[in-house]
């Protein structure tokens, strides 16, 4: 996966591990701010029935192929397109592949060659030859949506994959807040669809989109996790290429970084005005009796305010893990964080 803020990849065993305590195999375990889909893809591995949302659309699909595919989709409705050999996913791969570029709406907003809409100086975010790449693909995919040529399930893989083969050549630091002033030498890579990995396993999960507020209260779980946004960044505006990628629009590219509108996608978590009483809606008003919460040292409150307030609903407890930070080369900061696992058993 991408380098995604706050992504708990390093610290799934300590997850899961903190979890098996309160629930057996087979358990239904919420994931309500699955971002990549790593715990929730964890869980599924482990044997458990996964909850997994996200207020994003990009994770939507990550989350769909993580949780509810186990083998390549038929492609049955393009299966006159398909040549070659191997599975019909890597045919559909080869064909998007061949496409000719487009000079569109990536090309324009964030190639260096592009005449951005809004006036302001050309993007690196991607060559301009990858952006035209990925034009070409974007504009075949919206066709056969549009031609009712995709399940929900192969639209959720050709997106995934496309976000992924575009992360590789993206001309970033981490996020995509802003681009690099010269390209990388990944972002000189030539783009290419790889076909991911399907994980074998149960796929009688559920995938949901929203805030995980508004969803909670609709919810029955034996245990929930959440990874809520520890900092003021938000993600809608630092991944906004991956979201545009993900809704397959093309929304107007604001200011010089060319972010597109995202405050429909504004999380209340990552507010101190606000946090708190997300969170306590969340664990107050979701049928489950056991929530583990993810939170740095790092984030906007002291982690002994977070205790204070979890208190209200019944019992307590804290786990550290001492982890190594991530930091630019400028950075002054320690190298090593502490991540705490915040248990909540309610009463």
């Amino acid at each position: 996966m991408y380098r995604y803020i706050g992504n708990k990849t390093r610290l799934l065993a300590e997850i899961t591990s903190t979890a098996m305590e309160f629930i057996d195999e087979g358990s239904v375990v919420a994931d309500l701010m699955a971002g990549t889909g790593a715990v929730s893809a964890e869980f599924r591995r482990l044997g458990f029935s996964v909850i997994a949302s996200d207020i994003m659309t990009y994770s939507r699909w990550h989350l769909i192929v993580q949780l509810l595919l186990s083998k390549s989709p038929s492609f049955s409705g393009l299966e006159s397109l398909l040549t070659g050999s191997g599975s019909p996913y890597k045919r559909v791969l080869a064909y998007l592949n061949s496409l000719d570029p487009v000079q569109g709406y990536f090309y324009r907003e964030f190639s260096p060659e592009g005449i951005p809409a809004n006036g302001s100086p050309s993007r690196k975010y991607f060559t301009s030859e990858n952006a035209s790449k990925i034009d070409a693909i974007r504009v075949k995919i919206n066709e056969w949506i549009d031609e009712g040529a995709l399940t929900l399930n192969e639209e959720a893989l050709l997106k995934h994959t496309l976000i992924m083969s575009a992360n590789e050549v993206a001309n970033i630091s981490g996020t995509y807040g802003y681009f690099m002033s010269r390209f990388s030498s990944s972002a000189l890579a030539e783009i290419a669809l790889t076909p991911v990995r399907l994980h074998r396993g149960r796929t009688d999960h559920t995938v949901l989109q929203g805030r995980a507020e508004e969803l909670a209260p609709n919810l029955s779980a034996d245990l929930c996790y959440l990874d809520p946004p520890y900092i003021k960044r938000q993600y809608a505006a630092n991944y906004h290429i991956l979201e545009t990628l993900a809704r397959g629009d093309e929304p107007e590219a604001a200011g010089k970084s060319g972010l597109r509108p995202w405050r429909d996608q504004y999380s209340n978590l990552c507010t101190k005005t606000k946090s708190k009483e997300t969170f306590a809606r969340i664990i107050g008003e979701m049928d489950c009796p056991v929530f583990l919460i993810s939170y740095s040292e790092d984030g906007l409150f002291p982690v002994e305010e977070l205790y204070d307030l979890f208190s209200d609903f019944g019992k307590v407890s804290l786990r550290e893990i001492d982890y190594k930070r991530f930091r630019s080369n400028q950075s002054r900061l320690s190298k090593q964080i502490t991540e705490y696992i915040i248990v909540v058993e309610k009463r």
